[in-house]
C-alpha cells in the first residue's frame, strides 16, 4: 500500500497530523499545567522529526482525476482529454495534442456562431412580422365588418324593396320571397333571418379574430424566448473561442450540443385563419330583378380581341406581345360594356370559367374617341384573377389588395347600387359574396369592364374568353 500511495500520500499525511498535533499543543487540559506542558514537547519532537519533509502541494483541478497527471492529448471519440496513463484505455481511438483540438473546436464554435446569427436575424424578422399582423388582423376584422355590414344594408334595402313591390302585384307574388299564399308577416320573418344571419356571422368573426391575435400573442413570446437563447449561446460561444486550449476543450462540446438543438427546433409564422370563413352566404333574389342585359361596345377593343356577333363574349383574335418587362401583368387589352349607369341598381354576370386571367368591375367613362378604350388611370373599381406560374391570386381595388377564396370562380356577379356608392362581387355558383366595396365616390357615367391580362411572354389566342349571361328573372316575375 506505501508503495501504491507514494511519497505525496504520505506527506500529506504527516502534514495534516502535524497541524492537528499544533492545534493540540495550545489546549489545556483540565487543572494540570503537566498535561499540557507534556504535549508542547511532544509536538516539538514531532516538528524535529520531520523537519526536512516536503509540505505537498495541491493538485490543479485540470489534473487527471484518477492519476493526478496532467493532460496529455484529446480524444476525438469520446470528446476527452486524457493524462498519460488514461491514453492506454482508449487505444483505438483517434488522439491528438491539446492545441491542435482546440483549433478543430474553435472553428467548429465560430461556424455555429455564425450559424445561429443566421437564425437571429431570421427569428428577429419574423417577429418583426408577427408584431404587423397583430395590427393587420386588427384592421382586416374591421374591414371585413364594415363589407358584411354593408352586404346585409344591400339585403336590408333589398328586401324592403321587395315588400314595396309586393303591394303593386296580385297577391302572393314576391320577388324572391316565393309565397303560395298572402302572408304581411311574411317579409318580417325574412327581415328577422337577415339579422339573425348578419349577427351570426358577427359571432364568428369576432371569435376567429380572438382565436388569431392569441396565436399571434403565444409566437410572439415564443419568438422572444428564442432570440434571448440564440443570443446567450452566440456570445457563450464567443467566449469560449477566446478561453485556453484546455478550457475550450472543456466547455465546447456541451455548448455546441445546445446550439444544435437549438438550431434544429422549427421557426415558423403562427397559424393565422383567413376571414372568408365568415364570408356572407347566399344571394339576394331580387338581385336577379336588377339584372341587365349588358353587351359589348366594339369602338373601345383593344385591335387583338375579338367580339362575337351577340356582343356577348370576348377573346384574344390575334397573338400580342408587349415590351418585356418581367414580374409585371399588363391588363391593357380591355374592352368596355355598351351601357353606361348614372344612378340605380345595376347587376350582371359573366362566365369566366374558360379564362385564365382576367378582370371585371367598373370603369368611369372617360373615352373622348372610338378606339380609345379607357385609360390606366381612370377611376375604375376591379376584382382580378392573376397566375403566375402555379400561383393563382385574387385581386381587389381599390385600394389594390389581395384576398384568399376558399373557391375557384367560374360565374361572377357584379352588383352595382351607384347611388349608395357601393360594388359587390359575388361567387353565383357557390352563392356567396366574394368582395364589397362601399362609399365610392361615383361622378358621371360608370361603364362594366372586362380585361385580359397580358403575362411577359405575350397575349396568345388561347387565353380564354368572357362570355356576359344574359338576364335571368326570377321565376315569380314571369307570372306578375
Amino acid at each position: 500500500m506505501r508503495e501504491k500511495d507514494g511519497p505525496s500520500a504520505n506527506g500529506r499525511a504527516i502534514y495534516r497530523l502535524g497541524k492537528l498535533l499544533g492545534l493540540l499543543g495550545g489546549l489545556q487540559v483540565g487543572n494540570n499545567p503537566g498535561t499540557s506542558a507534556s504535549m508542547f514537547k511532544c509536538v516539538k519532537r514531532f516538528k524535529r522529526a520531520n523537519r526536512n519533509s516536503p509540505l505537498p502541494q495541491e493538485i490543479p483541478d485540470y489534473y487527471c482525476k484518477r492519476h493526478s497527471e496532467p493532460p496529455k492529448v484529446f480524444c476525438a471519440a469520446d470528446h476527452v482529454v486524457l493524462c498519460g496513463k488514461c491514453i492506454e484505455e482508449h487505444k483505438g481511438h483517434t488522439l491528438c495534442g491539446l492545441e491542435e483540438a482546440s483549433d478543430n473546436y474553435r472553428k467548429l464554435c465560430q461556424a455555429m456562431q455564425h450559424e445561429l446569427n443566421k437564425k437571429l436575424e431570421l427569428t428577429k424578422s419574423l417577429l418583426s412580422d408577427e408584431q404587423d399582423k397583430v395590427m393587420t388582423v386588427q384592421k382586416e376584422e374591421q374591414n371585413y365588418k364594415e363589407m358584411v355590414e354593408s352586404e346585409y344594408r344591400i339585403r336590408y334595402r333589398l328586401l324592403n324593396e321587395e315588400n314595396k313591390m309586393s303591394t303593386l302585384r296580385p297577391p302572393g307574388c314576391l320577388f324572391g320571397l316565393k309565397l303560395r299564399e298572402p302572408n304581411l308577416n311574411q317579409p318580417v320573418r325574412f327581415g328577422n333571418e337577415l339579422e339573425e344571419q348578419f349577427q351570426d356571422i358577427l359571432q364568428k368573426l369576432r371569435d376567429l379574430t380572438r382565436e388569431n391575435m392569441n396565436n399571434l400573442q403565444e409566437s410572439e413570446v415564443w419568438l422572444s424566448e428564442q432570440i434571448c437563447n440564440l443570443q446567450g449561446l452566440i456570445a457563450e460561444l464567443e467566449k469560449i473561442c477566446n478561453e485556453p486550449p484546455l478550457t475550450l476543450l472543456q466547455k465546447a462540446k456541451d455548448c455546441l450540443e445546445r446550439s444544435e438543438s437549438l438550431l434544429l427546433q422549427c421557426v415558423r409564422p403562427a397559424y393565422v385563419k383567413e376571414l372568408t370563413v365568415c364570408q356572407a352566404t347566399g344571394m339576394s333574389t331580387m338581385l336577379r330583378s336588377f339584372q341587365r342585359y349588358v353587351t359589348l361596345d366594339p369602338e373601345t377593343a383593344h385591335p387583338c380581341l375579338y367580339i362575337s356577333e351577340d356582343l356577348r363574349t370576348v377573346k384574344v383574335g390575334k397573338f400580342l406581345t408587349l415590351p418585356s418587362n418581367p414580374g409585371a401583368l399588363d391588363f391593357s387589352v380591355t374592352v368596355l360594356g355598351m351601357e353606361s349607369f348614372t344612378s340605380g341598381k345595376h347587376y350582371w354576370e359573366v362566365d369566366v370559367s374558360k379564362a385564365t386571367n382576367w378582370q371585371l368591375g367598373i370603369f368611369r367613362d372617360c373615352t373622348n374617341k372610338p378606339g380609345a378604350g379607357p385609360r390606366a388611370c381612370g377611376d375604375k373599381v376591379l376584382l382580378t384573377r392573376s397566375t403566375m406560374g402555379s400561383d393563382c391570386s385574387f385581386w381587389v381595388f381599390p385600394p389594390l389588395k389581395r384576398i384568399c377564396l376558399r373557391q375557384e370562380l367560374y360565374k361572377v356577379g357584379i352588383f352595382l347600387d351607384y347611388d349608395y356608392g357601393q360594388v359587390s362581387f359575388y361567387n353565383v355558383t357557390e352563392k356567396c359574396l366574394v368582395y364589397n366595396l362601399s362609399y365610392l365616390a361615383l361622378q358621371g357615367s360608370v361603364r362594366p369592364v372586362f380585361a385580359f391580362c397580358v403575362p411577359c411572354e405575350g397575349l396568345s389566342l388561347d387565353s380564354g374568353s368572357l362570355t356576359i349571361c344574359p338576364p335571368q328573372y326570377p321565376p315569380d316575375a314571369a307570372n306578375c
